[in-house]
């Protein structure tokens, strides 16, 4: 009999470690599945991949759907971090389309976007190129006639200089734990400006900017994004992209600061009094993009992935209002 009761309970053991595989490998094949691999896309200089998430409904009254891009951090995949962010959950449920390009460690041995480097930072060249031509393919292939942008860590700084470098092409932008743009010209500068913020005065920052994008009217509204123990980029780079991207935007000169529980939202006005910059700063967080897996669609807690009062995805595409 006990014979009996090992062998039957080996094969339920065994049975059960069969179903959890075949759900794990289903879960998986079900996760890729939203997932489209982008390779045609035109030039490549950046030698980035690509891929991106198609809404499966029309969105009313026919009209295309917005499009989003995300820039991922360091040692992240894209596709994982719009999963843990809430983002893609965010893209069903509001039907806006999701861009996700993929640094290649063949670049950057850390996966990191090269945002300090002008072979790439600078318009038209590089992964900036790489970046703008995914974005104009997948604008023809989905018919988005609004695009916005959001970056982490790296994927912050990278979205600041394509928010510099294309104004035009963005509705709006996000950057989280990122720098202003142009921060850096080089490694040793990258990482003094990640350490100590900019050397450049908020008013030099917006000069600089003048000089790379000049006779610009309209500059895209901006949510920025930082833990207040910021242990890697430090805070201040937040508080100066803020300021430079209101003084750019010529918004309102004296901010509103809105405290709550856990966080701070300082808001400049545009001309209209609609919100054109927010500076969301999270208490007691370190680096990385907030969740809060308390609400739907809020996000899950992993590397970089922090749980918070508020979830940045949910957060930011309300304020881009989609």
């Amino acid at each position: 009999m006990s014979i009996i009761f090992s062998i039957i309970s080996f094969k339920a053991k065994y049975l059960k470690t069969i179903l959890l595989f075949i759900t794990l490998l289903l879960f998986s094949q079900y996760s890729q599945a939203d997932f489209v691999e982008f390779n045609n896309f035109g030039d490549n200089p950046g030698a980035l991949k690509a891929s991106y998430y198609a809404p499966k409904r029309v969105g009313q009254n026919n009209t295309p759907p917005p499009l989003v891009v995300l820039l991922h951090g360091c040692a992240q995949q894209a596709e994982t971090l719009s999963q843990q962010s809430g983002l893609l959950g965010l893209a069903k449920q509001h039907n806006f389309a999701l861009l996700l390009p993929q640094q290649d460690v063949s670049n950057n041995i850390k996966r990191c976007f090269n945002w300090y480097s002008a072979e790439d930072f600078t318009k038209n060249k590089g992964e900036s190129l790489s970046i703008k031509n995914m974005i104009t393919m997948l604008k023809q292939k989905t018919a988005s006639d609004r695009v916005y942008i959001i970056g982490l860590s790296a994927g912050g700084a990278m979205a600041s200089s394509m928010l510099v470098n294309y104004p035009d092409l963005f509705t709006a932008g996000a950057v989280v734990a990122g720098i202003p743009f142009p921060c850096a010209d080089g490694l040793i500068t990258g990482i003094s400006c990640m350490r100590n913020g900019p050397s450049q005065t908020v008013k030099e920052l917006v000069t600089l900017i003048k000089t790379i994008t000049p006779n610009q009217a309209h500059w895209p509204k901006l949510s920025v994004w930082t833990g207040e123990n910021d242990s890697i980029v430090n805070p201040l780079n937040a508080t100066m992209l803020a300021e430079q991207w209101a003084l750019l935007s010529k918004a309102t000169a004296k901010p509103k600061i809105d405290n709550k529980l856990g966080y701070s939202i300082t808001r400049w006005n545009n001309m209209r009094t609609d919100v054109q910059v927010e500076l969301i700063e999270v208490k007691d967080r370190d680096h990385g993009i907030m969740v809060n897996p308390n609400v739907e669609h809020g996000g899950e807690v992993s590397d970089y992935v922090l749980a918070a009062p508020l979830s940045t995805a949910k957060h930011v595409v309300e304020f881009w209002d989609l």
